[in-house]
């Protein structure tokens, strides 16, 4: 019994921090008292099923993840989606910290794969060629069987292999913007290649963008970054997902 309300202890700690909640927030959302959940936190709640319902009620996620120590149905990875310019990079650090986990880019991992830069692998060898060497390498991130939050290319929903062991494997999570949000993102950055060398730029930004979102709107968690802070957005993915 008393390795089990160990696990619990954990299980409850890890899910509270990881929404930045208080013992005293946990409490008003479960309908528990702070003193039975300090108890609980220190392994020495004797919890009923009906209170570990509570809990789990309180964090949306399933009693069993409460209890379960090795947690096979447990989200390990956590998979941001959307088009350049969707935060994915500021958003997954961040979270990533929060989580305590490695924070893994992608588009990294085909570059070291190929040993050469995105722009050289499309150019010298095709969309084609490039989906083969990002399916690859997902599939050599996914074989770390490591938590991590993992920001994607913007274009890996279109291949319907990769997308379905994306979904497979991990939490999914759309960062959700509007073009003009994309666009000034990108240009914050110090990019403005797409207006120098494209006039066209924002009309086939909405076109991708209008293409793509039924395959990004499929995501386990769809979340708006338009006007909000990156704490913000990072409070709303931490509160939803669960990392081992």
């Amino acid at each position: 019994m008393t390795a089990i309300l160990d696990v619990v202890a954990r299980r409850v700690r890890e899910a509270r921090r990881a929404r930045r909640w208080t013992i005293r927030e946990l409490a008003e959302r479960s309908g528990l008292s702070v003193r039975f959940l300090v108890q609980v936190e220190a392994g020495a709640g004797n919890i009923s099923v009906r209170r570990l319902d509570d809990l789990a009620r309180a964090f949306r996620i399933p009693a069993a993840d409460l209890v379960t120590d090795a947690e096979p149905g447990a989200p390990r990875v956590v998979a941001l989606l959307g088009l350049r310019g969707a935060g994915k990079t500021t958003i997954g650090r961040q979270l990533a910290r929060r989580l305590h986990v490695r924070f893994v880019e992608l588009d990294r991992r085909i570059e070291q794969a190929a040993q050469m830069s995105l722009t050289e692998l499309f150019s010298l060898y095709g969309d084609e060629h490039y989906r083969r060497v990002e399916r690859d390498a997902l599939a050599a991130v996914l074989a770390e069987n490591r938590p991590m939050v993992l920001a994607t290319g913007g274009g890996i929903v279109t291949s319907p292999e990769t997308y379905a062991l994306l979904k497979k494997a991990t939490v999914t999570v759309w960062l959700r913007a509007t073009p003009e949000d994309h666009w000034n993102r990108v240009v914050r950055q110090g990019d403005r290649r797409p207006m120098a060398d494209h006039p066209q730029a924002m009309a086939d930004l909405r076109s991708i963008l209008s293409l793509r979102e039924p395959l990004y709107a499929s995501a386990e968690h769809i979340v708006d970054t338009s006007g909000r802070q990156p704490g913000e957005i990072v409070d709303e993915i931490a509160s939803s997902v669960f990392v081992v």
